[in-house]
């Protein structure tokens, strides 16, 4: 029995990455042509979406969403999420519909084939070993929400080694960006994504997936004294129903 349940864990994560492949192959055309230019990044936002549920549903994912308050369509917005899963990328293109957004990520994985092609033009990607990165991430934040865009960044700066871990310590970048901008914090608890697919390989199940978009946390007339409220604040918001 547990020789079946091993080949099924390696046969679903090959699988998970041909899923990843194959609406990118798909819509290659429209995909390139969509990052010509910054004023067509909305098509490839819609495109993404598209790529991300196929592979949630491939994967054999649904998702449930409890919201405490709607998205203003148009309006620019900082999202923040635990992280501990792969998936955490396509849940949150799932889930956030009318408002696109770009995400801040690690470099490294600009080195996956063909998607890394996409995911370095139209992501604002940090080497977190580099200060100088770091403060480029700025920058170019600041530069994507001039556009109108909003912004998603997993604040525990990446997924912790230690699995046993509910919720790492945030990171200040995202609490910064949107004090400086005056644009709202929407904190989102992912509560399945690391028991159906962790990062440890012979591990995961199909099933339902469920997202809690908590009250917004208004930034308007805060200073960046008031950083680490904030932080605190959304920190425990998405810890409580973890």
């Amino acid at each position: 029995m547990k020789i079946f349940k091993i080949l099924f864990w390696v046969l679903w994560r090959v699988w998970f990455y041909i899923l990843m492949f194959i609406p990118i192959l798909v819509m290659l055309p429209f995909l390139v042509l969509s990052i010509l230019s910054e004023k067509t990044y909305p098509i490839f936002f819609f495109m993404a979406r598209i790529w991300a549920r196929f592979i949630l549903f491939g994967m054999g994912f649904y998702y449930k969403i409890e919201r405490e308050q709607e998205f203003e369509k148009g309006k620019s917005y900082m999202l923040v999420a635990n992280h501990t899963s792969m998936t955490d990328i396509m849940l949150m293109l799932a889930v956030v519909k009318d408002n696109p957004f770009v995400f801040v990520g690690k470099a490294e994985l600009a080195k996956i084939p063909l998607f890394g092609f996409f995911y370095k033009r139209t992501c604002i990607l940090v080497d977190r070993s580099n200060s100088r990165s770091r403060f480029k991430v700025f920058e170019m934040a600041q530069h994507k929400i001039n556009q109108g865009l909003s912004v998603c960044i997993f604040p525990e700066g990446g997924v912790p080694d230690d699995e046993s871990i509910v919720l790492d310590e945030f990171k200040d970048g995202a609490f910064r960006l949107a004090i400086e901008h005056q644009i709202p914090i929407v904190p989102m608890t992912f509560l399945d994504n690391k028991k159906r697919f962790s990062f440890t390989f012979l591990s995961g199940t199909t099933g339902r997936m469920r997202v809690k978009i908590h009250s917004f946390v208004e930034t308007k007339g805060l200073k960046l004294v008031d950083k680490a409220v904030v932080k605190k604040q959304v920190r425990e918001a998405i810890l409580k129903d973890l």
